[in-house]
């Protein structure tokens, strides 16, 4: 074996190999997620030439073989030769990670893609690029093949229009898990951007059907019509949202917000047009601003002499939907993938000037702001109550890890990571799980009957709650504002329902339950269902199992036998599975079926679970209407 380490040990990779080496430290997965990420980055630069002036429409197209298809009616990618490296400017803006119009503010103010490795990366990352350019009268092209120029850049025709078209087909070495993309995922991000970039229309075509399916967008109301979107299933506390738009210290701030009579916060925090998922100072400034703000009226009103302390943010921001929006030159983001937002002086521009519009706002509206205070005053209270029922069963030691629930049998693996913990519906099959379980890594927290729909319940009640303390102890991470991610005792939270309507419920109240309360769980993929099967089908000694009645048909038609002389089993829930069966079908890692719940989208979670475990019956109504034409068995 060589063990030389000398110069020439040194690998240097030019120009876009990095990318193609380490495509994760770019674009942040190679999943699913990063697929989707190549999209948003070309998009990004069309609405770059929005947020400039030049641009007021963007249409991508899902073509037929994994193809995008993006195009604006911006002022199109310079095609001249550069001076300094002799190549057109186009080549250098697809195949250099540092090369691009948004680090010269003449150009763009604020930009999303500042790093300036958007569309190159995604030329990188894919099996071909193609580039065309409507420019002067002309169309310039250029194509490319794993990020390298097949040849230079050259005119193919005249044109009568301006904008750039960048057409690309994911690179499936690079994404081996998928490299189809999802209408609504991405139906659902453009949505987005209508809403923070008012005006501008974007539509999206997926041309992949037989018949093509298009969703258009375009919102002259900006935040304020995001906001109403978000609450469009919910009771409002004040008809109008509070909207405000302005400028500080070359920062550009836009909120909209609204109460509802809801328990839950529903919050988004945009930076040049990035959702900022894990939030930064921008969003620390805002929430400062509006506790600081509320407090200050409740200090005045009648209702301070009712309660011993202030609000907290958490009292404040109980049935709060809002978007914070801001525009900032130089973008200091953590990570490339930009899910927070790092700049130190934005806290404070953001704090001051919300200070200043939410008091100017409440002066002049004090119908508004005292249906806050009463809002708020309520969730005091119940966080009062809350905190006294914590200190109560902390004392009685059951939301500590020491005093853990008598319907928990326990794995002896203590690597949370190796541990995974089944929630299962029945006593019986807690009974032949627990016998049927590997001990090493499988814990078995036995349920019976149904838990509190939470999307209704305030947080006081959930805690003192018998069918839901156990799954709380359980877990050992906390609940609400408490939960910690880092404590939890499985990274494997696996619901182990009836394969029948029950069950289903079942499964959505306890997905409700999560993501109501320990959302980070869902977000870091700790949370499975379990799949049982519906038939045990048996036939010259053999035994095979089936998932659906399509997978039941399946097998009698490879047996060849006449169906009449098959033996079916239609398991009418786990409990009927002896502890082998259950441990072959449903529990053993090998062979069992489990699906990840994802949250693709915050947005869309937000607005599936509040219209299916709301208060309001019409949206739900409707939602069944809608979506019952599509499929049998909806579940959700």
């Amino acid at each position: 074996m060589d063990s030389t380490y000398s110069a020439n040990s040194i690998q240097v990779l030019k120009g876009l190999e990095a990318v193609r080496k380490r495509p994760g430290m770019y674009i942040g997965t190679t999943g699913i997620d990063g697929l989707h990420h190549l999209v948003y980055e070309v998009v990004d630069n069309s609405i770059d030439e929005a947020l400039a002036g030049y641009c007021t429409d963007i249409v991508v197209v899902l073509e037929k073989n994994d193809v995008v298809r993006v195009e604006d009616n911006g002022r199109g990618i310079p095609v001249g030769i550069h001076p300094e490296e002799g190549v057109s400017a186009l080549e250098l803006v697809l195949t250099k990670l540092h090369a691009g119009g948004k680090f010269d503010k003449k150009n763009y103010k604020v930009s999303g893609g500042l790093h300036g490795v958007g569309v190159s990366v995604v030329n990188a990352l894919s099996t071909w690029t193609e580039a065309f350019v409507h420019l002067e009268g002309k169309l310039y092209y250029q194509k490319y093949q794993t990020g390298i120029p097949v040849e230079p850049v050259k005119v193919i025709g005249a044109s009568d229009r301006r904008g750039t078209v960048i057409r690309f087909q994911a690179d499936p070495s690079i994404f081996e898990e998928s490299t189809v993309y999802s209408f609504d995922v991405l139906s659902n991000r453009l949505r987005e951007l209508a809403f923070l970039n008012k005006g501008v229309r974007i539509v999206l075509t997926d041309e992949r059907l037989s018949t093509p399916r298009s969703a258009e967008f375009k919102f002259d109301g900006g935040l304020k019509q995001f906001v109403e979107h978000l609450n469009k299933n919910k009771t409002v506390l004040h008809k109008e949202p509070v909207y405000f738009h302005g400028s500080r210290d070359e920062v550009e701030i836009e909120v909209g917000l609204q109460y509802n009579d809801g328990f839950n916060e529903t919050m988004f925090a945009f930076v040049n047009g990035i959702n900022t998922r894990e939030g930064g100072t921008h969003l620390i400034g805002f929430k400062a601003a509006l506790t600081k703000t509320i407090n200050y009226f409740f200090g005045q009103s009648k209702l301070a002499k009712k309660l011993e302390e202030s609000f907290s943010g958490d009292d404040i921001r109980e049935g709060l939907t809002a978007v914070l929006s801001v525009k900032v030159m130089e973008p200091q983001f953590e990570g490339q993938t930009k899910a927070k937002l790092g700049n130190s002086e934005v806290k404070g521009i953001v704090e001051g000037f919300c200070s200043e519009q939410l008091g100017y706002f409440f002066e002049t509206n004090p119908e508004v702001v005292a249906a806050i205070l009463d809002k708020s005053f309520l969730a005091a209270k119940a966080r009062i109550a809350a905190r006294q029922a914590r200190d109560l069963t902390r004392r009685k030691t059951f939301l500590e890890s020491a005093g853990l629930p008598g319907k928990l049998a326990d794995c002896q693996e203590k690597d949370p990571s190796k541990c995974e913990i089944y929630i299962v519906e029945g006593d019986s099959a807690g009974g032949s799980a627990k016998m049927g379980r590997d001990r090493r890594n499988q814990a078995i927290l036995s349920m019976w009957g149904k838990m509190l729909n939470v999307e209704k319940t305030r947080i006081d009640r959930i805690i003192g709650n018998d069918k839901l303390q156990p799954i709380i102890s359980s877990l050992g991470a906390g609940i609400g504002p408490d939960f910690n991610p880092e404590k939890v005792r499985y990274h494997k939270v696996i619901i182990m329902a009836d394969a029948d309507v029950d069950g289903s419920h079942i499964r959505t109240l306890l997905l409700t339950f999560f993501y109501r309360y320990m959302t980070p769980l869902i977000e870091k993929g700790y949370v499975y269902l379990a799949m049982p099967p519906l038939y045990k089908i048996s036939y010259d000694k053999q035994v095979f199992y089936a998932y659906d009645d399509a997978e039941k048909d399946k097998v009698l038609a490879a047996s060849g036998k006449d169906p009449e002389k098959v033996a079916i089993q239609r398991y009418k829930g786990l409990g009927e599975m002896n502890p082998d069966q259950l441990w072959e079908t449903t529990m053993d890692p090998a062979r069992r079926n489990i699906t990840r719940i994802t949250m693709e989208d915050a947005v869309q979670a937000e607005d599936v679970f509040t219209t299916l475990m709301g208060e309001q019956v019409e949206p739900r109504r409707k939602f069944i209407e809608e979506n019952a034409v599509y499929v049998s068995n909806l579940d959700v």
